[in-house]
């Protein structure tokens, strides 16, 4: 009897040690966290570069149909023009920043019909969609950064 409780008494010991501690669990578990969220952001970045490369051809197919315009001196960005008649000018930033400027007669129409200019419009959409990718992109690498950090960390 004597053996069996002593023998009880020490699987009893062996088993406690064993057992992983609620501070490993919860480590384990974290890290686990950690690498679902890297792996989700490391598709997210595909998608978003996916989503940009398409963005670029089309953007791409557009181009030829405009001149750029940039005056090195004073100007930090430039402008996608298209002349679609002779008093018609059209201008796109290629920034993305401002969307469309439309001159007649060498004056600037506030609120122009845009369905006239359905390139220069598209141009610009598409230019504030690819910096739209462009930051979303910034910040997911951003975000791989810190889960590939804490995972060395661990």
């Amino acid at each position: 009897m004597k053996k069996i409780i002593l023998l009880l008494a020490l699987s009893a010991v062996l088993f406690a040690c064993n057992r992983p501690s609620a501070a490993d669990i919860r480590r384990a578990e974290k890290h686990q966290r950690d690498s679902i969220a890297l792996t989700e952001q490391l598709r997210t970045l595909d998608y978003y570069q996916s989503q940009l490369d398409i963005l670029v051809a089309q953007a791409d197919s557009l181009l030829p149909l405009f001149k750029y315009e940039k005056n090195p001196k004073y100007q930090d960005h430039g402008y996608y023009v298209r002349v679609y008649n002779w008093n018609a000018r059209v201008l796109v930033r290629d920034d993305g920043h401002q969307p469309v400027l439309v001159y007649k007669d060498g004056k600037r129409i506030n609120n122009p019909d845009m369905t006239k200019y359905p390139e220069a419009q598209r141009l610009a959409i598409l230019f504030a969609d690819i910096r739209e990718a462009e930051k979303r992109i910034n910040r997911t690498s951003l975000e791989i950064e810190k889960f590939q950090k804490r995972l060395q960390k661990q």
